[in-house]
C-alpha cells in the first residue's frame, strides 16, 4: 500500500456527541509537549507562551509529559488566562504499575485468543514497517487500547505468556537474552501504558510540539475525540533522539534503513526502531505538519515525513521587545566604525553549558585569536547546571589555555536586558533548529556567527526576497560544527573589516522586519487553529493564510495549507 492511500484510507472513527471530562473543560486547542512549558524554560517554551498570548481569543489546554512527580513542576510562566487547564502524564512505571498490573487481570481471553491477538499486533507493526500504512496499528489501537473504544484491555495481553512466545516468533532479537528483551519490551510497554491508558480531555485541535510521545498522544486524543491533529517540528526529533543515543553527531541524518545498516548494540538497535517507527506512525496520523526551515522538510523524507501535508512556518519575533537593547547598539556601532581594528569586541554565548552548544570549540577559538593578537571578550549567558561534568571540563579548558580573563560566566539571567552589551552572537553548536535567541540579537541588530546546522542558513545566511522582490542578505557567517579555526576566521573577518560589520549590523534587524514578524506567525496560527478545528474566522481573518511568509522562506510544500480547506 503506498503512503498516498494510507492517507485516504486513515479516518477517524465516527465521535457522535464528544466526550467531556468533568475536571477538564473542552478547548479549543490542547498544546502537548515533553517536559517544557510551563514549568522550565527554553526556546520551544518561548514559543508556546507567545502562541497562547498572541491569540486570546482561542482556549487553550497543556499536556506536559514529565517522568515523575519529581520533575518540576513551578510555574514559571504565569500562564494566560485563556489557558483553562494543564494536564501532567508522568512516564515512570512507578507512577502507573498498580492501574497496570490491573489490566491484566481483567484480561478475559483464552489462550488461543490471546495467541490470534498478539499476531494481529504484530502484523499491525509490519504493515507499518514494510507498508508504511498506519491503519492496522490504529484498528489495534482503537480494539485493544483506547479507553474509548477497546474490547479488552491490550496491556493484559502484553503480559502473558502467549504475547512473549509470539514475540518471540516474530521479532528478530539479534541474539538478545530472554531477559534482556524481556524488560526491554516491558519498557516499551509501560511507555505506551503511561501515554495511551487514559482518554484525553477534548480538543478540536491537538497540537504536538515534538515527533514523539507528545506526537503519539495528540494523534490517540485527536483519533478519540474525533478532532484534528496538528504536528510541529522545532527540529527533527526522531534524528535528534536517534543522534543521542549513539553518540553521533547531532547534525548527521537519520532515515528509516539505519537501524539496519548501523553497528550498533541489539538494545541500541531497539531504541532506534522505537523512534524511527513512531515518526513514520505519527508523520501520517497528522492533519498537518509545520516546520521552521525549508530543509526540514527535505531531511524528514527520509523518516517518511509527509511532504504533501507539510508547510513552512517559522519562528517570529516581537522587534518592540528589544528596543532598548537596539538603542544602545546603534551608539555602540558608532564607536566601533571610530575605534576601527582597537575595539575590544564584545561576543556573546547564549545557551545551556551542555555538548551540544559547542562551547569546548569555542574555548579553542579565544585561544587562537588570543595568541594571533586579537582583542575579545565572550559573555556566557545560560544555565551551567544542567551537566556540572561538562560545565567543568569547560573552565578547566579555559584555565589550562591561560584564558580566564577572556570568559564570564553569568549563569541564567534575562538575556533582552543585557542584549545591548554585545556585539555580536556566538552559536559554535552542533544542532540548532531556528533559534529564537538569534531573533532577538537580529532584533537589536547583532549579527550571527554560527554554525551551518538545521535552520542558521535560512536565517542568517540565505538571501531572502520578499513579495515585492526586495532582497536582504546575510545578517552573520556560518561554519562547519567543530571547526574551531573555521569559526575563529569567521570572527577575523568582522573584527578586521568595521564596514563589513556594519552592514551585518543593518541586515539584521531589516531580515527580522520583513520576514520574521511576530504577528505575522501567529496570525497564521490562529488561521491554522481555526481551519483545522472548524471554528469561525475572526473579522479579517479571511486573508491570513500566508501572512507575512515571503517567498523566499516559503518551501514548495507550503501551498499545502490548502490541505486544510479542502478536508474542513
Amino acid at each position: 500500500m503506498t503512503v498516498e492511500n494510507t492517507y485516504k484510507e486513515l479516518l477517524k472513527p465516527d465521535s457522535g456527541a464528544h466526550y467531556t471530562d468533568p475536571n477538564y473543560p473542552d478547548v479549543d486547542v490542547a498544546i502537548t509537549m515533553e517536559s517544557t512549558y510551563p514549568y522550565l524554560k527554553g526556546g520551544v517554551s518561548a514559543v508556546v507562551h507567545d502562541i497562547i498570548t498572541s491569540n486570546p481569543d482561542l482556549t487553550f489546554g497543556i499536556i506536559h509529559i514529565a517522568w515523575d512527580r519529581d520533575s518540576p513542576m513551578k510555574d514559571l510562566y504565569g500562564v494566560p488566562e485563556n489557558v483553562l487547564w494543564v494536564k501532567t502524564i508522568f512516564l515512570s512505571f512507578d507512577e502507573h504499575r498498580e492501574s497496570y498490573s490491573d489490566s491484566a487481570k481483567k484480561l478475559d481471553l483464552n489462550a488461543q485468543e490471546r495467541i490470534a491477538a498478539s499476531h494481529e499486533l504484530f502484523d499491525a507493526l509490519y504493515a507499518l514497517t514494510e507498508e508504511a500504512d498506519v491503519n492496522p496499528l490504529w484498528r489495534v489501537y482503537d480494539r485493544m487500547f483506547s479507553e474509548k473504544t477497546r474490547e479488552f484491555p491490550g496491556w493484559g495481553l502484553l503480559g502473558s505468556k502467549e504475547f512473549m512466545e509470539v514475540l518471540f516468533e516474530r521479532l528478530p532479537l539479534d541474539n538478545m537474552s530472554f531477559s534482556d528483551a524481556f524488560w526491554l519490551i516491558r519498557t516499551f510497554f509501560s511507555l505506551a501504558y503511561a501515554l495511551l491508558h487514559e482518554r484525553l480531555p477534548y480538543a478540536r485541535v491537538y497540537h504536538a510540539h515534538t515527533t514523539g510521545y507528545a506526537s503519539l498522544i495528540g494523534a490517540a486524543g485527536a483519533r478519540d475525540n474525533g478532532s484534528s491533529f496538528l504536528l510541529t517540528e522545532h527540529n527533527l526529533y526522531v534524528r535528534d533522539t536517534v543522534n543521542t543515543l549513539l553518540d553521533r553527531n547531532m547534525s548527521l541524518p537519520v532515515t528509516v534503513q539505519d537501524p539496519d545498516v548501523f553497528d550498533v548494540t541489539p538494545e541500541e538497535r531497539a531504541w532506534m526502531l522505537w523512534w524511527i517507527q513512531m515518526g513514520r506512525f505519527c508523520y501520517p496520523s497528522a492533519d498537518l505538519i509545520t516546520y521552521l526551515y525549508p530543509k526540514a522538510i527535505d531531511e524528514a523524507q527520509g523518516l517518511h515525513g509527509i511532504r504533501e501535508r507539510s508547510i513552512i512556518l517559522p519562528n517570529g519575533m516581537l522587534i518592540s521587545d528589544v528596543n532598548e537593547a537596539y538603542a544602545l547598539r546603534r551608539h555602540a556601532r558608532e564607536t566601533i566604525i571610530q575605534e576601527g581594528t582597537n575595539h575590544l569586541w564584545k561576543f556573546v554565548f547564549i545557551a545551556r553549558v551542555v555538548p551540544i552548544k559547542g562551547l569546548i570549540d569555542l574555548i579553542e577559538t579565544v585561544a587562537i585569536l588570543r595568541d594571533e593578537g586579537f582583542k575579545l571578550h565572550i559573555d556566557c549567558l545560560g544555565p551551567t547546571e544542567h551537566l556540572p561534568s561538562y560545565y567543568e571540563k569547560c573552565r578547566e579548558a579555559i584555565a589550562e589555555r591561560g584564558l580566564e580573563d577572556y570568559f564570564t560566566f553569568h549563569g541564567t539571567v534575562n538575556v533582552r536586558e543585557k542584549l545591548g552589551l554585545f556585539d555580536a552572537l556566538v552559536m559554535p553548536s552542533y544542532n540548532e533548529g531556528q533559534p529564537i535567541v538569534a531573533l532577538e540579537a537580529m532584533s537589536a541588530s547583532i549579527p550571527v556567527i554560527g554554525s551551518d546546522v538545521g535552520g542558521m542558513s535560512q536565517l542568517i545566511d540565505d538571501v531572502l526576497v520578499s513579495e515585492d522582490g526586495s532582497h536582504v542578505e546575510r545578517c552573520g557567517i556560518l561554519t562547519q560544527a567543530g571547526d574551531p579555526q573555521g569559526f575563529a576566521d569567521a570572527l577575523k573577518r568582522i573584527m578586521n573589516s568595521p564596514d563589513f560589520y556594519e552592514q551585518l549590523c543593518l541586515n539584521a534587524r531589516e531580515r527580522v522586519l520583513q520576514f520574521f514578524q511576530l504577528h505575522d506567525v501567529m496570525d497564521r496560527y490562529n488561521y491554522i487553529y481555526r481551519k483545522l478545528g472548524k471554528l469561525d474566522y475572526k473579522p479579517g481573518q479571511e486573508h491570513t493564510s500566508l501572512a507575512g511568509v515571503p517567498s523566499a522562506v516559503v518551501a514548495e510544500g507550503d501551498q499545502n495549507i490548502d490541505y486544510i480547506e479542502a478536508n474542513s
